[in-house]
């Protein structure tokens, strides 16, 4: 009787634990990793962030699966321009992605000679040194890192390869009503609003990136766990993201 009362506790624990896990990832937080380069220097492959449900409000895709219990969003909260926001593709509605809120509905977005103008101002940027990635071979890629300062006065960083590359001009366009134009702040290496991407409809945003609670270096060897520790980036946990 006693193993029978225990087993049914056990289960009773872990139903419980399960809902309130769901109820945490649907409503509050969910954790993301960055499986590409595209958000550099502002998030590194590896990291592991987590993002706010609530800040945007809730739409289909903050529930599991992007159950279609609903259209539209409910609560809704406009994001500020220079949010790092995860979102679901808007070419399949499943994949998320990460990038940074640059055009607002109705602002005019354009590219010209490397430089990113936004209602026909160019954004101003300065200068910040240098910016180095480390293949696995360790061969060395250097970037120019500036810091951007967009028009409310939110100031974050980019790096680019140069200012002729393919993205670094592109034809003005008109952010529709309903949808934001991101940009990856790896602004040559990127796939976003230029691209495939193209403008994210508010219903897609999954929520808003806040911090870090992880990163690791994905060079080390899963058949290796003694060099483990050395791989985790301890100077980036619990990072706030900007």
């Amino acid at each position: 009787m006693e193993k029978e009362e225990s087993l049914a506790d056990t289960v009773k624990t872990v139903f419980y634990a399960v809902v309130i896990a769901i109820l945490i990832r649907t409503f509050l937080f969910e954790p993301f990793k960055i499986p590409s380069g595209s958000m550099y220097p502002t998030l590194y492959v590896g990291d592991y962030l987590f993002v706010s449900k609530y800040t945007y409000g809730y739409s289909k895709h903050s529930l599991p699966f992007s159950l279609p219990l609903f259209g539209g969003r409910i609560w809704e909260d406009m994001p500020q321009r220079g949010d790092v926001v995860v979102f679901k593709f808007p070419q399949d509605n499943k994949t998320d992605f990460i990038k940074r809120v640059i055009g607002l509905p109705g602002d005019k977005i354009k590219m010209s000679g490397g430089r990113l103008y936004i209602n026909g101002e160019k954004v101003v940027r300065e200068e910040a040194g240098d910016f180095v990635i480390r293949d696995e071979s360790g061969n060395a890629e250097r970037f120019r890192q500036y810091t951007e300062t967009l028009p409310e006065g939110f100031k974050h960083t980019i790096i680019e390869v140069s200012d002729r590359e393919p993205a670094d001009n592109t034809l003005e366009v008109t952010v529709p009503q309903g949808s934001f134009f991101v940009m990856g702040d790896n602004r040559d290496k990127s796939n976003d609003s230029r691209f495939d991407v193209g403008f994210v409809p508010f219903e897609n945003l999954v929520g808003k990136a806040r911090f870090l609670f992880f990163s690791h270096n994905d060079e080390g060897a899963w058949y290796k766990p003694w060099i483990w520790p050395k791989k985790i980036r301890w100077g980036r946990l619990f990072d706030k993201i900007n």
